[in-house]
């Protein structure tokens, strides 16, 4: 039996990754940090899957800001496969946080390189890197050789990870791979990402429970996927022979403006009604345009994007308008749990 260790579990990536590596009969185990409040709920499904009933899935307490944790682990899980997707993410965030989005999204890809070196460990490496190390594009599309230009403390950060990577692979002859992941969605993004904070606004609204959404740049065009089929890329690198970085993408792009169209269009609203804009949610640096050039994926590893933009939008607000049918007085009710006012801006 395989096992893995994923850093960033309890996300997006991580949740359909854990799926995944326990649907392939993995033993997977994932660093979660301490809260004061519960922070599994993408992945607490799994725990009552009958298939896997929590017996081939371990979560530890831990942080990728604390080498000698990470040093820990690895001599404790000897794990097969390291898939390291632990990061700030935010872009936007990171213009307000740029010291603390350098620590943790760009130098915990060293202290994870250095705890596989230290430990002698042999763990393949997945290093999640981003379009966003593209930025201010100098090739349309993009590809694995295409220079990066970041427009962001975030994807200064990546860039340093990415080549931080490449690094140890060159240097320590380490099996460490980069995943060049273009914009990937799904109904478990976080709800202050653009895409899932207008599906979530679109059945708020539908439901009147929201009277409008404020947004930033609606002219950013980026290459929008599907989360689920994106984990399988990752996994599918680390099983090559050889270790390669890979763009992946669909090769198509949408404006923020196309995705809105797209969803309230499938309640049958105008976005136009709806929608406001608000300076605060425009970046000091913006990236204009993302299209990725995913050929070599396909070509090497097999893999292709299935879902198109237009199914993506539309199973994320099916998600969304459930969500709020199903639980429309105790989570999205007037009020929340300490009795304050919703924000429609949220």
């Amino acid at each position: 039996m395989k096992k893995a260790l994923i850093t960033g579990i309890t996300g997006q990536d991580g949740s359909y990754l854990a799926e995944l590596l326990l649907n392939k009969g993995y033993e997977v185990h994932g660093i979660i940090r301490r809260a004061s409040s519960f922070n599994t709920g993408r992945i607490d499904h799994l725990y009552k899957d009958p298939h896997i009933n929590g017996v081939r899935l371990f979560l530890h307490y831990g942080d990728i800001a604390d080498s000698t944790n990470l040093i820990k682990l690895l001599y404790r899980i000897q794990p097969d496969e390291v898939y390291h997707l632990a990061a700030q993410s935010h872009v936007r965030v990171s213009f307000d946080i740029p010291e603390y989005t350098g620590d943790v999204t760009g130098l915990s890809t060293i202290r994870i390189l250095e705890a596989i070196r230290e430990t002698g460990v042999k763990s393949k490496f997945y290093q999640a890197s981003s379009s966003e190390m593209f930025g201010k594009v100098h090739e349309v599309p993009q590809r694995e050789t295409t220079p990066f230009h970041p427009r962001s403390p975030y994807g200064v950060a990546k860039v340093y990870a990415h080549w931080a990577t490449v690094n140890y692979r060159e240097s320590y002859d380490l099996f460490a791979c980069c995943g060049i992941l273009f914009n990937h969605e799904s109904p478990r993004r976080g709800e202050t990402f653009v895409t899932r904070k207008i599906t979530r606004a679109v059945a708020r609204i539908k439901a009147g429970l929201q009277e409008n959404l404020y947004l930033g740049n609606l002219d950013a065009k980026r290459d929008w996927g599907y989360a689920r089929e994106y984990v399988e890329a990752m996994w599918m690198m680390l099983q090559q022979d050889t270790p390669e970085d890979y763009v992946i993408a669909t090769g198509e792009t949408h404006s923020v403006e196309d995705f809105l169209t797209e969803a309230f269009s499938h309640v049958d609203l105008d976005w136009r009604d709806y929608v406001e804009l608000d300076p605060k949610y425009l970046r000091p640096a913006e990236v204009d345009l993302l299209i990725g050039d995913a050929s070599k994926a396909s070509r090497e590893l097999g893999w292709n994007a299935k879902v198109t933009f237009r199914e993506l939008v539309r199973l994320m607000v099916d998600a969304d308008v459930s969500m709020v049918n199903r639980t429309e007085h105790e989570v999205f009710g007037d009020t929340d749990s300490t009795g304050a006012v919703s924000s429609a801006r949220s």
